[in-house]
């Protein structure tokens, strides 16, 4: 049977959950069925690129590096049809409203199947890229198929007029081997974790959505109650320097770390005491299913998405959006009481492992792509792979 050839194409804005999603996908995919090369852009000269640096490559598997002028470029059509005229690509999946639109262009000019994957959508932005997102998600109906990560963002596709044949659900998932790695490896990270403090902790973009002055406040709140607690944000974002600045008004400002983006993040997450999330807007945060995944207990606003991983009381901890009193009174919880959070950190493993790991997934994607094009292998009931 031939072997089905896939493009993966994202412009990538960080390391963060779409960029970690195709990295897990391309460590768990079926290569004996799927050659999965990757496509990025290449933006600015302080762009990140780390899911390029540690894409696996082989002899077989390739990334690709194209040069973008600005925000939008359309001459990367050009070079992602070149992309899939050498390489005999039968599908591009594209991750995010500016690889969609170009994506959905490259394919439709070289005759190839594309999908989508929808990892969530940004909220308040303003007027230009707001108009970018708006294109990017009415692109989204002319797609073969459409694959959002969770039940929420499946409805936002009805809003969007994305047919509904053309629709599939594929849960998020975690590469569990990785994160097993990490939180066995002895090595320490290079700074950052003090082991004498009570970590609380948060990984993710520092943007808008993500509700971090609320955190900011809580942890001061906590931190007046107990001066052993330190508060690790690892991520950036447009909203950094005003979280700094806020951070620098409260009397936990010496306990509140800023380190960025951090390669060594799942050996400081490993050693997090508590994870924090604040977030409005979610699809099934990567970063989320990471904690869990690696015993560290979760707190988190009752959101979608975010309600698909934490069940209060069985996984975690929910406060309601925006009630930073019942916020503060959950993290009080867990970390005076070792005993519910073994508890729930026991039951959030189980969760992803049953749920959300990038196996179950990667097996769900081979089948759609097979699905697109025809293919004639079929799933061996018994064992979940592919024959």
């Amino acid at each position: 049977m031939k072997k089905l050839n896939v493009l993966q194409f994202i412009t990538p804005a960080g390391f963060y959950g779409a960029e970690r999603w195709v990295l897990a996908f391309a460590n768990n995919v079926d290569n004996s069925l799927v050659r999965c090369d990757l496509a990025v852009t290449r933006e600015s000269e302080d762009q990140d690129l780390t899911l390029a640096e540690l894409y696996p490559v082989s002899d077989e598997q390739k990334v690709y590096y194209m040069d973008m002028r600005g925000r939008f470029d359309l001459r990367v059509i050009r070079q992602l049809c070149q992309i899939i005229r050498d390489r005999d690509i039968h599908v591009i999946h594209t991750h995010g409203y500016k690889s969609d639109i170009l994506g959905l262009i490259a394919a439709r000019r070289t005759g190839i199947r594309c999908v989508s994957t929808p990892h969530g959508f940004s909220g308040k932005v303003g007027f230009k890229l707001g108009a970018f997102i708006r294109l990017g998600t009415h692109m989204l109906r002319y797609f073969d198929r459409v694959v959002p990560l969770s039940e929420e963002l499946m409805k936002e596709m009805d809003r969007f007029g994305v047919p509904k044949s053309r629709t599939r659900f594929v849960r998020n998932g975690v590469d569990l081997t990785e994160l097993d790695s990490a939180k066995n490896d002895q090595t320490p990270p290079r700074h950052g974790l003090d082991e004498r403090l009570i970590t609380v902790g948060f990984i993710g973009q520092l943007i808008p959505r993500k509700g971090l002055p609320d955190l900011l406040d809580v942890f001061d709140g906590l931190y007046r109650k107990n001066p052993s607690l330190q508060l690790l944000l690892l991520g950036d974002g447009r909203q950094r320097p005003g979280l700094e600045a806020r951070a620098s008004e409260l009397e936990s400002e010496s306990a509140i770390h800023f380190l960025g983006f951090r390669s060594d993040r799942l050996a400081l997450l490993s050693g997090f005491d508590l994870f924090v999330m604040t977030s409005s807007l979610e699809g099934i945060p990567r970063c989320l299913m990471e904690a869990m995944a690696m015993g560290v207990p979760v707190v988190a606003y009752d959101i979608p998405g975010v309600d698909q991983l934490v069940k209060h009381e069985h996984t975690g901890l929910l406060a309601p959006h925006g009630d930073k009193k019942s916020l503060s009174d959950c993290c009080q919880r867990l970390l005076d009481d070792p005993q519910l959070a073994e508890r729930l950190v026991q039951n959030a493993r189980t969760l992803i492992e049953q749920h959300y790991s990038a196996a179950r997934m990667a097996l769900e994607y081979e089948v759609i792509f097979q699905e697109m094009t025809g293919g004639a292998h079929k799933v061996a009931p018994s064992t979940g792979r592919a024959i």
